[in-house]
This record gives C-alpha cells, structure tokens and sequence, in this order.
C-alpha cells in the first residue's frame, strides 16, 4: 500500500510539472511552485526529482515509450525503410506535440555536456539506447546493406535528433514545416541506404563510418 501511494505521489508530481511547463514555461517553473501545486512538501518532491532537469529526462522517457508504443503499431503493416522511418519520425512528433511550448528551453537545459537531458550524455543512455531500439525495428526487415545493418539505427537516430532539433525552432501552425521536413527527408535516406550498396558509394559510406568511429566518445 505504501509503495502505491509512492508511486502515485510520483505520478503526481511528474504531471504536475508537465502541466506547469506547458501553462507557465520551462524558466518560471520552480521546484518549490510544483511542490505547492502538486500539494505535496518540498522535500517530497525533490525525493522523486532532484532537479527540473530530472522531470525533464523522465518526459523524455515517457515520450520514447510512446513513440515507440506508435511506432510499433504502424510499423506492423508498413513495408519499405522509407515508409517506417517516416512513421516513426512522425510518431515522435506527436509524442512530443504537447510540449513544443517549451521546446526553446528544453534545449537550453539539454545543452551543458553534463546535463541529465543531455540525449547524448551518459544520465540519458538508457533513454537513448531505448531511442535507438525504435529505429532498429524500422530497419529489422528491410533491404539493407549488410555492412550497413547494425550500424544505420543509431544514424537514423541522429537524423532524428536533427527533425527535433528543427521541430524545436519550428513556428509554423502545427509545425507543419517539420511535417513536411520528414515526408521528404524519408524517402531521400531511403534511397541513400540503397544506393549504398553500389561498388562506387560503398566505400564512401564505409569511410564515413570510420570518421564517425573516430570522432565519438
């Protein structure tokens, strides 16, 4: 009984504070005005939490249990790398749709290396490593390169990252530009994957890779 009303408490503070986001932004939210919203003590909150940022990475949980809870609906009766990754780029979009508001100061919290919503930091691995799961059930059962396979759902993760980041800065009515972003940019990394697979863009893929090796942590 107790673990229950722990969780619920959690469950409280957490849609509190998403809600809280939304209605009066990122920066004028403060842990002590969740608290006082939620109803709970200060010290209840920062028991569940111990920073906004900590709110912020579990959004970000939520939202890639959701994209990909989407995703795998579609992705059940959608053939072809093209038409999966835009259905999953687009379930991300409507994961996410609801806090575009705050999107702006997202970043801003996202941007220090250490920052727990840091999606490349090491506090958001799991999350990520959860991320890049979706992308690899898009490429499970497509006509991919084998030299490519395992290393494209990470890279299709990253172009990802990029919609997002035009999503963010997207003042467009229903960030309909970012939309169209991904009914374009689809198909185009469809056809790249499969032209990769020719003698003359292979090893310039191949070499790409290698670059990438060497540069990531």
């Amino acid at each position: 009984m107790v673990g229950n009303k722990s969780a619920q408490t959690r469950v409280l503070v957490l849609e509190t504070a998403l809600a809280m986001f939304r209605s009066k932004g990122y920066a004028k939210t403060t842990m002590r005005a969740i608290a006082v919203e939620a109803g709970v003590s200060l010290g209840s909150a920062y028991y569940y939490f111990a920073s906004k940022d900590e709110l912020v990475l579990e959004l970000y949980r939520e939202s890639v249990a959701e994209q990909r809870a989407a995703a795998s609906k579609v992705l059940g009766t959608t053939n072809g790398l093209a038409g999966r990754l835009g259905a999953a780029m687009h379930a991300g979009l409507d994961a996410l749709a609801p806090y575009h508001s705050f999107g702006g100061a997202f970043m801003g919290s996202a941007l220090p290396p250490q920052s727990a919503v840091n999606p490349f930091g090491e506090a958001s691995r799991e999350v990520r490593e959860s991320a890049v799961g979706i992308f690899t059930e898009v490429v499970a059962g497509t006509k991919v390169p084998p030299f490519l396979r395992t290393r494209l759902p990470e890279l299709l993760w990253l172009a990802y990252m990029g919609i997002v980041l035009f999503w963010v800065y997207d003042r467009s009515e229903g960030q309909r530009r970012t939309r169209t972003l991904v009914d374009g940019a689809a198909p185009l990394i469809g056809k790249l994957v499969s032209l990769s697979r020719l003698p003359v863009v292979k090893p310039l893929v191949e070499e790409a890779l290698e670059l990438k090796d060497r540069v990531q942590p």
